[in-house]
């Protein structure tokens, strides 16, 4: 039976009479830390579940922890009859206030059924008390599609996943059936490895021979010259980028090597020009040349680096854009840019490949996306499918108003992934990696933490959208294990 994705966090209010399994449900979906129920509480304030003196102190208790829970975005199961209108509608409003979902699972059961069931358990619900409770479900269930709810299901199987995995399943599914092509590119960020500096080149040697192995057709790495504050500590490891690269190159057949994204202010252009030519000379035809803006001020007051204004980094980037090829060209011819002059573009050995492919960093739809449309030949954006999908679009209006077909550049995406083998692994490494002050549902998200499966149609939807290659930093990388999983997901696209 096909399992229903559920994004973490939501609120998930069970409605429907007693004998209808709505406990049974929930437990079997649920973890427990999720599930607030009526009868646990009844029998934590009173004599047991079937106290009903109890009740209104353990409505009251209810009521004090689902507000907390769905205030804290924590996903909340609430597993009563769900018969009180003011209840359910005060529960869908602070959903609303939180941002989550609020689901409805209506426990539509034959009144007969519910007898039957009923005179099975052991301690039954009196049946003049399950008769009302019928006849109120009846009129209750008339209502709930008036009452906002994001959705109303029946209870069938169902698994809470992070919101980037919300509407995989189906995207998975035309992956099976009609396959499309998509190049992954694996993005290296750290280089903390077990047993320390005097071990990074046998471990990276490893991660990248694995990689290639695993179906990668790139390996990228970062431009900086520590470590940036998103991933790390600015003291920890940290390799430079084209050296990197060169040993890549040295320990790879196939991948093609580049940096997402050389930052423009981190090196004169035509030294630049002639790092890249070399790599790619030494690599047999295999070298990319990412470039961007440059972004992080401290960084370049760390190293004496001038960090010039966002417009003039812009110029210094158009400049580069322009000048790159020139000097990868035959001849020797000067360039003269707005901010950049090269007096003689020779630059000996020329790259190998005919034209050598630049892409272009940043998501900026006036001028980034622009300049890469006039000059690249792939721009990479971060974001989901519909963030990939406007940013395609915008990359083809510019190509279009250039003169220059969409074809020609290509639409990349980056983003960060952690892959299960099954969902408990993927809780498991969960709870293993989050930081002490965030939710699992919260780190899952930021992470893309899923099985092969979830992220098989997370990027089935990004190729959807437009993206022709999708690179991704896998989260939990300090040896090749966690290739073994990707690799899984790559050759779906082969």
């Amino acid at each position: 039976m096909d399992v229903r994705t559920l994004p973490d966090p939501s609120v998930v209010v069970l409605i429907g009479p007693g004998a209808a399994g709505k406990s049974t449900w929930a437990a079997a979906n649920f973890p427990p830390a999720t599930i607030v129920s009526s009868d646990r509480l009844r029998a934590l304030v009173g004599s047991g579940e079937d106290d009903i003196t109890a009740s209104a102190d353990a409505f009251a208790i209810l009521d004090t922890v689902v507000t907390t829970r769905i205030a804290r975005r924590l996903t909340t199961v609430i597993d009563t009859l769900g018969f009180d209108e003011t209840r359910r509608l005060a529960w869908v409003a602070a959903a609303r206030k939180a941002g989550i979902a609020c689901i409805a699972v209506a426990f539509d059961i034959d009144a007969e059924e519910a007898k039957q069931r009923n005179r099975s358990r052991a301690k039954r619900i009196p049946a003049d008390a399950l008769d009302r409770q019928l006849r109120t479900w009846r009129a209750v269930r008339d209502t709930l599609e008036s009452e906002g709810f994001d959705e109303i299901l029946r209870p069938q199987p169902v698994r809470l996943v992070a919101k980037p995995f919300v509407t995989a399943a189906t995207a998975a599914q035309r992956q099976t059936s009609t396959p499309t092509r998509l190049r992954f590119g694996l993005h290296l960020t750290g280089f903390t490895f077990p047993g320390g500096s005097k071990h990074t080149a046998v471990h990276l040697r490893e991660i990248a021979t694995a990689a290639e192995r695993a179906g990668f057709d790139a390996i990228y790495v970062m431009d900086h010259f520590r470590q940036i504050p998103q991933i790390g500590r600015p003291w920890e490891d940290f390799l430079e980028s084209y050296t990197t690269l060169a040993y890549l190159a040295a320990c790879t057949e196939r991948v093609r090597l580049g940096t997402l994204v050389t930052g423009i202010t981190h090196r004169n252009v035509a030294h630049l020009a002639k790092i890249v030519a070399t790599l790619d000379v030494l690599s047999s035809g295999r070298a990319v040349c990412g470039l961007g803006l440059g972004w992080w001020e401290d960084e370049h007051r760390a190293y004496g680096l001038p960090f010039p204004s966002t417009g003039e980094r812009y110029e210094s980037l158009e400049d580069a854009l322009q000048a790159l090829p020139r000097m990868w060209a035959p001849g020797a011819k000067p360039f003269e840019g707005r901010t950049l002059t090269i007096a003689d573009t020779s630059c000996y050995p020329r790259p190998l490949q005919a034209r050598l492919p630049i892409i272009v960093g940043g998501s900026g739809e006036q001028r980034t996306l622009r300049l890469a449309a006039h000059y690249g030949d792939a721009a990479n954006v971060f974001g989901d499918a519909a963030n990939v999908r406007r940013k395609t679009g915008v990359l083809r209006d510019h190509c279009i108003a250039l003169d220059r077909s969409p074809a020609d550049v290509e639409m990349t995406q980056l983003s960060t992934v952690l892959i299960g083998a099954d969902r408990h692994d993927v809780e498991q490494l969960v709870e293993s990696m989050r930081p002490r002050r965030w939710t699992p549902a919260r780190y899952a998200t930021s992470v893309n933490a899923g099985t092969v499966h979830d992220h098989v149609g997370r990027f089935r939807e990004l190729a959807d959208a437009g993206a022709a290659e999708v690179m991704v930093r896998i989260a939990n990388l300090t040896d090749p294990a966690p290739l073994e999983l990707a690799a899984k997901v790559i050759e779906r696209f082969r």
